[in-house]
């Protein structure tokens, strides 16, 4: 478990990585943005005045998202830490605002025009659904209630849940867990990671939970500059009882899917994340160790 217990490191790197490449943006381009509080600050992007541009979303799925109204409802979601980490203003601020947000560049990817079409097959799905955000997934419990737990994304029989910069995948006690109706049948507990009385990975079990009861697939996207992330989700897999959910559940990092995007998107998330397909190296940028002092 030894990325795993790196984990903390990995995080740490990608978002000063990610802080420096959107302070370059902000620099270079003019962009509304704000600081956060702390030791490792990160850039907090404020919409346009005439409200049509946001910093922290490539254009064209910006315009996709306003003309949505489902999609355009998940911009509404609270940060949650605004209060003691951000400076005040009229406009409350949003989670999706930040430049960390995994939920903003999931929307960047699957909102853009034509994409969830360029990724069917790799995600092995029918290239005519339309992404939903933020769904309450139904996963049934012992009690004959259902934990309605959010789910990132939803594209057709697809779930999916998008990390970036977040350190873990939630810990959560070992009575929650065996609270879930169908825990022992999906499965083997004791292969499952473990911190003292609590089980590792929740978000995973949960969503491979919520696959089971529905049927659904479950894909996990992520950055492969988190091995850690990626170690988490192979211990999660490895206690699976059932071959067929286990065919159903998969891995896959936005690098991979960066060779399958238009040009437009694909510069935009090498700026703004670093994120290129596999053996392309990213844009420098100033502050990086190893970059040249202009971008």
């Amino acid at each position: 478990m030894m990325l795993v217990n790196a984990g903390h490191s990995f995080a740490v790197g990608l978002r000063r990585e990610i802080a420096a490449r959107n302070a370059a943006l902000v620099k270079s381009r003019g962009l509304l943005h704000v600081e956060s509080y702390g030791e490792q600050p990160v850039i907090v992007y404020e919409p346009s005045e005439d409200g049509k541009l946001h910093g922290n979303f490539v254009e064209a799925s910006y315009a996709a998202i306003l003309k949505n109204e489902n999609w355009r409802k998940r911009l509404g979601k609270v940060h949650s830490q605004a209060a003691r980490s951000l400076p005040k203003r009229d406009r409350r601020w949003m989670e999706l605002d930040s430049s960390t947000s995994s939920d903003a560049l999931l929307m960047n990817v699957f909102c853009y025009p034509g994409v969830p079409a360029r990724l069917a097959s790799m995600l092995g799905v029918d290239d005519a659904e339309m992404p939903e955000f933020g769904l309450k997934a139904k996963v049934p419990l012992a009690n004959g209630h259902f934990d309605r737990t959010e789910v990132d994304m939803k594209l057709g029989t697809l779930l999916v849940e998008a990390k970036l910069t977040e350190s873990h995948f939630q810990v959560k006690s070992k009575d929650v867990v065996d609270g879930y109706r169908d825990f022992a049948d999906v499965f083997h507990r004791r292969l499952l990671p473990r911190l003292g009385e609590c089980y590792r990975s929740y978000q995973l079990i949960r969503n491979v939970l919520a696959a089971h009861a529905t049927g659904s697939s479950f894909c996990v996207c992520l950055d492969s500059r988190r091995p850690d992330l990626l170690e988490e989700w192979f211990a999660v897999m490895s206690a699976v009882r059932d071959m067929d959910l286990k065919t159903r559940c998969k891995v896959l990092t936005w690098q991979e899917m960066s060779s399958s995007l238009p040009p437009e998107l694909r510069k935009f998330l090498d700026l703004k994340y670093g994120i290129v397909s596999p053996g392309t190296v990213p844009t420098p940028v100033p502050g990086l160790d190893g970059a040249a002092d202009e971008a």
